[in-house]
């Protein structure tokens, strides 16, 4: 291989490289954002359960009654 055809297949390579690399990045930083709004959303979570010790039984009540309504839907009544 003679030396200018040598240098592009680096530079293609360090394109390749970059790019591969900017992917890797926008991966991680999605992630990050996930993983971000999912800890602000526990934390969230956890602060209203401490100001407020019967909002899980209010939500579990609320998830009961909701089921029970899904299941007579779909049974075709109404609740």
């Amino acid at each position: 291989m003679t030396e200018p055809e040598s240098q592009e297949g680096n530079c293609a390579n360090r394109r390749e490289d970059a790019e591969k690399f900017k992917m890797d990045m926008k991966k991680c930083v999605q992630e990050m954002e996930r993983l971000t709004v999912r800890m602000g959303l526990t934390v969230y979570d956890c602060v209203t359960i401490q100001t407020n010790p019967e909002l899980p039984k209010a939500v579990q009540h609320l998830e009961n009654v909701f089921l029970m309504c899904k299941e007579q839907i779909q049974k075709g009544k109404s609740c």
